[in-house]
């Protein structure tokens, strides 16, 4: 229907001076009208709303809007057999690199820090066991790189110039463990069973109540350290052959490979030295 085929509606005197709404309110139609047009846009501004919230879902990455767009099919997706094949690539290099890493670490150890060393045989009894026992200790091949010799300390040190090497099971023994006696430049004597340093008795707690050192190779009791070197004897001094049996009587400090420290083997005998 057009707006010329609306029937026309008298006019009120009580009417007359007021405007169109309170004309309309009168009517009885402009109130519906009223309220029909604000629920119009109410609902106009919610389908807005709603399709802002769905766009804001699909940028999300959440499912909602259909389009299918951010739903974690790709992260869900099994890897392919390429993909698998480069992960064992991957680990079996990231392993190779670490034992490398530790073979590494253990030579430089090794090489530069400390080494292990068996007993082979019974010169440093009761201390150290060999022959029936075969002790193994530590040596801190750094001691002597950043301080002096001290009395008293069990060394490894090689075979001195000269002196025949031993074999033990087959194997050729290029190293000794004994312990220093007399320091460089002193004077070593023995008299009575005793050791005397300068001329000054030596406690050495270190030995069995009881032990006798003896010059049991002959030749007086008597020997004068190098500047260079060191005076060794084993704590079994009755069966020791060492420093008051060699040629030279004494080992360069050249030649000292380091301190024994600790004992780690048997497990039930674990000490310090």
């Amino acid at each position: 229907m057009s707006l010329d085929d609306d029937p026309a509606v008298p006019v009120r005197p009580e009417d007359v001076g007021r405007g169109p709404s309170a004309v309309g309110a009168a009517r009885g139609d402009g109130a519906e009208d009223e309220a029909h047009v604000p629920a119009a846009d109410q609902s106009h501004d919610s389908g807005d709303d709603r399709r802002d919230d769905s766009v804001g879902e699909s940028m999300d990455g959440r499912p909602g809007d259909g389009s299918g767009d951010g739903d974690g099919s790709d992260d869900e997706r099994p890897p392919t057999a390429e993909e698998r094949r480069h992960q064992r690539v991957r680990s079996t290099v990231e392993w190779i690199a670490v034992l490398a890493g530790a073979v590494v670490v253990a030579l430089v150890v090794r090489t530069f820090l400390f080494t292990t060393f068996w007993i082979p045989s019974g010169s440093m009894e009761p201390t150290l066991m060999g022959a029936s026992r075969r002790d193994r200790v530590i040596v801190n091949r750094l001691s002597y790189k950043l301080h002096d010799v001290n009395r008293g300390d069990i060394i490894v040190f090689k075979v001195p110039p000269g002196e025949p090497t031993m074999e033990v099971d087959g194997q050729a023994v290029e190293d000794l463990i004994k312990r220093v006696v007399g320091l460089p430049g002193e004077t070593v004597s023995l008299r009575d069973g005793d050791v005397y340093i300068d001329g000054e008795l030596r406690d050495e707690p270190y030995l069995p109540e009881g032990v006798a050192t003896e010059a049991i190779c002959g030749g007086e009791p008597r020997w004068v350290v190098p500047d260079d070197a060191v005076f060794v004897m084993g704590d079994n001094r009755p069966m020791s052959q060492d420093a008051r049996c060699w040629t030279s009587h004494s080992v360069e400090e050249s030649d000292i490979v380091g301190r024994a420290f600790v004992r780690i083997w048997p497990l039930t005998e674990f000490s310090g030295l």
